[in-house]
């Protein structure tokens, strides 16, 4: 999953020829899963139409200070707009709007939004090669740069003068890529390595039969893409399931029984800096497993005898180091004293507990409801959510004592 899904792109275009290539550049940041609205310099609407950037970023496009309305005009609020985003990126930025941001000359839209802007500001600069060679605007993007703009560089080539040389917008690919590269760099788990267990193991009894539960997946998959999405490189060790995994930007590491699970997440453990184990693994295992199908009988099966599987979750609380380690409980009794016994006995970090006393919680389901316990024995109890919005929750949590 991209590092742009659930982003908010607010998009300035200013009056250059580059213009035209907007459009591309919407659908590339909606295809990536980034929600776009377009703000303009009235000179843009020359180059590329409010309408077609309505309907490719499914969003009004605003380009004046105020809309008309039935018998009125209705003001176009810069100050929500600038709140409003994630990221502001302008492309193209022209040596006007270079300047008027530069020297706060607030003359449109656009510059009024950028200077109410509480989000990062990412700029993609066109222009012919004298205009963007000359000091005049090399000082304007240093200054930019110096209040925390990043100026992203231009390209070479033709040029609407018809000269050839730098000053050319970059590619709507490239600058998607540059904008991903930028939020990778930009997020807080920037660097660090995150090591996730997901879904149920299945314990053979025979070639046909096993011991599993009820495990989708899907808790450990919701917090795989999120820790991706705050830059982390993440490794997923999941059990069985029937989840499409074929668009996840992480590492997936399939597994079956408890012991290769076991065998794979000991394997990553060391270079982890952050390990939520979310798997239900198994607790028992048959002793034996046997060669052949067992046949069905009129008696009882008495001879399938079983043995405690490897307790994954306290070997890593014994072994780790750095680690924050974080562990789940489903509990049915009791569940809040259980749940801080388990982090106790196991050496954890914390420990996100879930009961199947609540609907909205337990295998299977798309819904979660949680309470997240820390290291001090403090508990926080969240209403029933999506599990993605559950992932985002836990890693809010992680993010306030992992150092």
């Amino acid at each position: 999953m991209s590092l742009l899904a659930g982003k908010k792109i607010l998009l300035g275009i200013s009056g250059g020829i580059a213009a035209y290539k907007t459009p591309l550049l919407v659908r590339l940041l909606i295809k990536q899963g980034a929600t776009v609205r377009v703000v303009m310099t009235p000179a843009a609407t020359d180059f590329v139409t409010p309408l077609t950037l309505s309907v490719v970023s499914q969003n009004e496009v605003l380009s004046t200070f105020t809309s008309p309305a039935t018998d009125h005009e209705v003001w176009n609020d810069h100050v929500e707009l600038g709140s409003w985003g994630d990221v502001f990126l302008i492309a193209p930025a022209t040596a006007n709007t270079l300047s008027a941001m530069a020297h706060a000359k607030c003359n449109n839209l656009l510059i009024a939004t950028y200077l109410s802007a509480r989000c990062p500001v990412l700029i993609a600069p066109a222009m012919d090669l004298d205009m963007y060679a000359h000091p005049a605007n090399q000082k304007n993007m240093a200054s930019l740069q110096e209040q925390g703009v990043e100026v992203l560089p231009v390209a070479s080539g033709p040029l609407a003068s018809g000269l050839s040389g730098a000053g050319r917008m970059l590619e709507p690919e490239e600058i998607v890529d540059r904008l991903q590269k930028f939020l990778r760099q930009s997020a807080p788990l920037h660097g660090q390595k995150v090591l996730i267990t997901a879904g149920p193991t299945y314990e053979a009894i025979d070639p046909v039969r096993f011991i599993g539960n009820h495990s989708s997946g899907r808790m450990g998959v919701a917090l795989a893409q999120h820790a991706q999405r705050l830059g982390a490189q993440v490794t997923l060790v999941i059990g069985p399931n029937q989840l499409d995994l074929s668009d996840l930007a992480v590492e997936v590491i399939p597994v079956v029984s408890a012991q290769y699970m076991h065998q794979a997440v000991m394997k990553h453990f060391d270079a982890a800096q952050i390990v939520i184990a979310a798997a239900a693994v198994a607790d028992y295992t048959p002793k034996h497993t046997f060669d052949q199908k067992i046949k069905k009988s009129a008696q009882a099966m008495t001879n399938v005898e079983l043995v405690p599987t490897v307790d994954i979750l306290a070997e890593m609380g014994a072994q780790k180091k750095n680690q924050f380690l974080v562990g789940f409980a489903l509990e049915t009794t009791d569940e809040l004293a259980h749940a801080q016994q388990k982090r106790k006995a196991k050496n954890l970090d914390a420990i996100v507990l879930n009961s199947l006393q609540d609907a909205e919680a337990g295998f299977g389901l798309k819904t979660n409801k949680i309470t997240y316990i820390d290291k001090k024995g403090n508990s926080t109890a969240f209403s029933a959510k999506t599990k993605e919005e559950v992932a985002e929750d836990i890693f809010a949590q992680i993010l306030k004592h992992h150092a």
